[in-house]
């Protein structure tokens, strides 16, 4: 679906362009034409193909979607991948942004990607003066608008992670906070996997070699890499505590398996000096001293009684009981 199709003439906006007049506008060395599309499909691709000279490559990888992070140069022009990162009721939901960047164009596309970038376009437009740079500039704004998204989710992760935190020496919820841990760590790493490769991305636009559309815009995206650095900084913190807490809590559940298996162990050396007794004077022989005795009986459960008590004394004392 067609959002913007505007074309701009020394950093300020000229006009609303249709489609069929793309390729006129390109063509001046005054002009840049920014297009901006959502969820597009098959032939409005192919239109802005035909209209941008767009390399089949980068178009096929716009068109099957689900693309890893990474910027790819085709001759003087770009194409961008870059991943949205939304938290929607406590879940993460990922989304797409592919950019194709040239000399008087810009095209980008969103897909599955609730925000949209009209307040990229109108800060843009407020400063003409950086939009003099050309479309490197607006490859930045978007980027960076895309980068700036991926801090709530960051402050998100963090305070449900010290949620966790809070109850995590919470007696019976072990189990229950090593579900939450995985499940944490599982959004942590959906985050990773979008920051991680634009990192390295973003870094082919700042030192050594830069295309020739960024020439001049490099300070902006070492502005970006610095944000996705601090970002994977970021993240990487959170999964070592993460980690952490996994091992706290399953040290907290062998603790307790052995304190369980301590009251198993007390309990059955109760019963078994009670049953040792009641064994020896349950074998019946006839000329066991005892088994006339008119005293005999309660002097047997006396004993074992006492002993037992004893034992329990004992255990309870040591901390088993």
């Amino acid at each position: 679906m067609l959002i913007n199709c505007v074309a701009y003439q020394e950093g300020k906006k000229l006009a609303d362009i249709l489609v069929e007049d793309i390729s006129d506008y390109v063509k001046r060395s005054d002009c840049f034409v920014w297009v901006a599309l959502k969820d597009a499909e098959t032939h409005e691709l192919t239109e802005m193909q035909d209209e941008f000279g767009l390399h089949e490559l980068a178009v096929e990888d716009a068109m099957k979607g689900h693309q890893r992070p990474k910027i790819e140069e085709y001759g003087n022009s770009l194409f961008a991948v870059m991943q949205t990162v939304e938290m929607i009721d406590g879940e993460l939901s990922l989304g797409e942004v592919d950019v194709f960047v040239g000399e008087n164009y810009v095209l980008s596309i969103r897909n599955r990607c609730q925000q949209g970038f009209l307040g990229v376009r109108a800060r843009c437009e407020l400063e003409p003066h950086h939009l003099t740079k050309g479309s490197a500039f607006v490859l930045y704004a978007l980027m960076d608008a895309v980068v700036d998204r991926y801090f709530p989710v960051v402050d998100a992760l963090e305070s449900e992670l010290e949620t966790i935190e809070d109850h995590i020496f919470t007696q019976g919820s072990h189990r229950l906070n090593v579900e939450q841990l995985y499940q944490l760590k599982r959004k942590v790493m959906m985050l990773k996997h979008a920051v991680a490769p634009l990192l390295e991305a973003v870094s082919k636009l700042d030192g050594g070699r830069v295309p020739p559309i960024c020439v001049g815009t490099q300070e902006y995206f070492r502005d970006v890499q610095d944000h996705l650095y601090r970002i994977n900084t970021s993240i990487e913190s959170i999964r070592d505590t993460i980690s952490t807490a996994i091992q706290v809590s399953l040290s907290l559940v062998n603790i307790d398996e052995s304190e369980v298996n301590k009251r198993l162990a007390a309990w059955a050396a109760i019963f078994a000096v009670a049953t040792a007794f009641a064994g020896i004077w349950g074998m019946n022989f006839e000329h066991m001293p005892e088994l006339k005795w008119v005293y005999g009986y309660p002097v047997a459960l006396g004993s074992m009684i006492s002993v037992c008590a004893y034992l329990y004394y004992r255990f309870r004392k040591s901390g088993w009981l």
